[in-house]
């Protein structure tokens, strides 16, 4: 990777530009840079999915956004950049006594675990209510992280998994009722003791592969299954559907960044609702482990890519 100099970007119908102060970092970042996951035909090129700074200009029909406005946003590319076009929908204002990188490190992970754990039908169905219980894999990472706080901020109950003992110890930090060192533990057993054998509500998985059929047997009946990532592949020979069908179990997964404008538009309304008064209370937030220049950005992806961190890294841009 390497810092080149390109036309300023502008704000289109609906849209804003932002002047970015701080960008996250994640994943789809690295697979997006390997070639493996490719931008969408109308996003910018440039990596970076979510940013925080000041508007610094308004397209068309973009009210009520205004000019030194500071927002965060979730974007479909361009983050890793001094100036980022952004629809004007999918801006929230930073939280109460928030800086750009605490702001920066919100949208990608907030906006994931919202649609996927909270998402209107979700609740309907009583997968995740007050009382419900949920396993989240990959407690320590930033939608982990995300995820755990979350979900008992809204009275669930919370079990995971992460990849080391430190990790575990983070999770259990952030409200889990359990964290399961995937290394050493057999985490089906483990849930199920932990629930008298009844299973979980809801999982909330970014691996798969293997842990197709192992989620099954964690869950509950009636309980679903939301993949949001493949790690660990897409196939699991071991998936019995016999199991599906007995205990009613629902299989479903998204991505965010295929989500349409207004998709993604209507997540961030119900974020700014039920989601920032949290933030501005300190009631959750979002955990950092790292912040670099951008001109550190290739150790940033080193980083991620190592998979020692715990929660998000951040960019940071300009003075």
């Amino acid at each position: 990777m390497r810092l080149i100099d390109a036309p300023l970007p502008v704000p289109g119908e609906g849209e804003v530009l932002i002047r970015v102060a701080a960008a996250g970092v994640n994943r789809p970042d690295v697979q997006q840079r390997k070639g493996l996951y490719p931008p969408p035909p109308d996003a910018s090129p440039v990596l970076g999915l979510e940013v925080a700074g000041e508007v610094a200009a308004v397209g068309p029909g973009s009210s009520p956004l205004q000019e030194g406005q500071r927002v965060c946003a979730l974007v479909n590319g361009g983050g890793y950049a001094g100036y980022c076009v952004a629809p004007a929908v999918q801006c929230l204002p930073w939280p109460e006594g928030y800086d750009a990188v605490r702001a920066a490190a919100l949208p990608e992970t907030f906006f994931t675990v919202w649609a996927n754990m909270f998402g209107p039908h979700y609740p309907a169905l009583s997968r995740l209510v007050p009382g419900a219980s949920v396993l989240i894999h990959g407690g320590s990472s930033g939608i982990g992280t995300t995820a755990i706080q979350l979900a008992r901020a809204f009275g669930a109950r919370v079990f995971t998994t992460a990849g080391s003992p430190s990790k575990c110890e983070a999770c259990v930090a952030l409200g889990a009722e359990a964290a399961i060192d995937y290394r050493q533990e057999d985490f089906v057993a483990r849930v199920r003791a932990l629930t008298d054998g009844k299973g979980v509500n809801l999982v909330l998985d970014m691996v798969a592969g293997s842990y197709l059929s192992r989620n099954t047997r964690v869950l509950a009946k009636d309980g679903m299954l939301v993949v949001i990532a493949v790690q660990g592949g897409t196939k699991d020979p071991e998936l019995d559907m016999g199991q599906v069908m007995m205990k009613r179990l629902t299989i479903t997964g998204s991505t965010m960044r295929a989500r349409t404008r207004a998709e993604k538009g209507a997540v961030a309304s119900a974020l700014l609702e039920n989601v920032w008064p949290k933030l501005d209370k300190g009631e959750c937030a979002p955990v950092i482990h790292g912040v670099f220049p951008i001109e550190q950005v290739a150790e940033a992806h080193r980083l991620m890519e190592s998979s020692a961190h715990i929660g998000k890294i951040v960019l940071t841009l300009g003075a």
